[in-house]
């Protein structure tokens, strides 16, 4: 059996697949989730071989639900939204439904991932870096231990690189996401964040200072009484963004 979970806030659509899905004997629906927070734990628990997934719903949206997974199934979005396309896409969606979906449309879908399944496409399974294309963020949303917290960006003092994760550091801790620091960067408000080095993404309304440190290179000061290495480049952007 191939084990599924349905994730949407819209009963009614939650109802439609399950209908379209019970034409096809080789699918078991383990759960049906009306958030994110349910799908991502309904997923920690059954472990399923793939999941239909709404974006928006409430709490947090289906691409954020994405990122907290270290191991994500194979996913078809579900969706009344197609601005969000070619973000599914590049995360590697099996299939991309806009609502109102036919059952031949739901049908193709099926066959697509059923081929691929046969032909095992591992590649096929989302990417854990989900941001690209991605609208502007105005928040964060990471996994700490068993719970979920939700990091408005404008409390972020400063992102630090950490390999491939960045380390969100905040007056009230610090918070460790996969990302680089790349799409994190394209992600944010460039008038109210920026690089200062290749290690560190900063709050510009922390500054309190910046003074020269070695040739060439700078220490910015923050509020927090941080003093972080800004490079040439980063230098030149400051004083870009900051009018000096």
């Amino acid at each position: 059996m191939i084990r599924t979970i349905i994730i949407d806030d819209e009963p009614l659509a939650a109802g439609i697949v399950q209908e379209f899905l019970a034409e096809f004997s080789q699918f078991q629906v383990l759960e049906v989730c009306q958030d994110g927070f349910q799908g991502l734990k309904a997923i920690q628990q059954h472990k399923p071989d793939l999941i239909f997934l709404d974006v928006q719903m409430p709490k947090i949206t289906g691409f954020e639900m994405l990122e907290l997974l270290d191991e994500p199934p194979a996913v078809i979005f579900t969706t009344a939204f197609d601005q969000y396309a070619l973000k599914a896409f590049d995360a590697k969606a099996m299939d991309y439904l806009l609502k109102p979906f036919s059952q031949a449309r739901f049908k193709q879908a099926i066959d697509r991932f059923l081929e691929s399944r046969m032909e095992g496409k591992e590649s096929e399974r989302p990417n854990a870096d989900l941001h690209h294309f991605a609208e502007k963020s105005n928040r964060l949303v990471v996994r700490v231990k068993n719970d979920i917290k939700i990091i408005s960006v404008q409390d972020v003092n400063f992102f630090e690189a950490e390999d491939d994760y960045v380390t969100i550091h905040t007056a009230g801790g610090k918070f460790l996401k996969k990302m680089t620091m790349k799409t994190l960067e394209e992600s944010l408000d460039a008038g109210k964040f920026a690089r200062v080095h290749r290690s560190y993404i900063i709050n510009l309304n922390g500054i309190t200072g910046i003074e020269p440190y070695e040739r060439d290179t700078y220490l910015v000061k923050l509020k927090g009484g941080e003093k972080l290495p800004v490079s040439k480049t980063g230098y030149a952007r400051l004083r870009q963004v900051l009018g000096l």
